[in-house]
């Protein structure tokens, strides 16, 4: 990372603006072009350095459901579980934990209904049971990390 990418990364920390040119807004408060601007943050994210760049979206307010999943894959299988779960668009955000749940996942989905079809097609694809820990409350905590 350059001095440049440092300096986007920090900006948009602390927000996106809502506008008609967002990203035209962001990169004259930088001193680069639009085009510029918009280029180096998909560097950023081929080259890994971001690991997403968008929107976070509270989805119950929009009538869709959000939880937490939890596996307990056996090792020898873990490699095609994760194919599995992967492969759906419903899921974000797995990882694998040194725990008796060692496989952990975001489910986003548009209503609760679709996420209950969700977990039904991972169990049945997999073959291993889903426990499902819906949000019951949320904390909002602001993490800004200086580069």
């Amino acid at each position: 990372m350059d001095e440049l990418d440092r300096a986007i990364i920090n900006s948009l920390q602390g927000g996106f603006p809502i506008c008609e040119q967002p990203y035209a807004e962001v990169a004259g408060s930088l001193g680069i072009s639009e085009d510029s601007l918009i280029e180096r943050i998909k560097s950023l994210l081929e080259r890994g350095v971001l690991s997403r760049f968008g929107p976070m979206y509270h989805a119950e307010q929009m009538g869709g459901a959000l939880s937490l999943a939890a596996m307990k894959v056996a090792p020898e299988d873990y490699e095609r579980v994760t194919t599995i779960v992967n492969g759906h668009p419903e899921v974000a955000h797995n990882y694998e934990r040194n725990h008796a749940l060692n496989m952990w996942f975001v489910l986003a989905t548009e209503s609760p209904a679709a996420q209950r079809e969700a977990i039904t097609k991972i169990e049945q694809e997999t073959g291993y049971p889903v426990f499902n820990m819906p949000k019951i409350r949320e904390y909002f905590v602001e993490l800004k990390l200086t580069v």
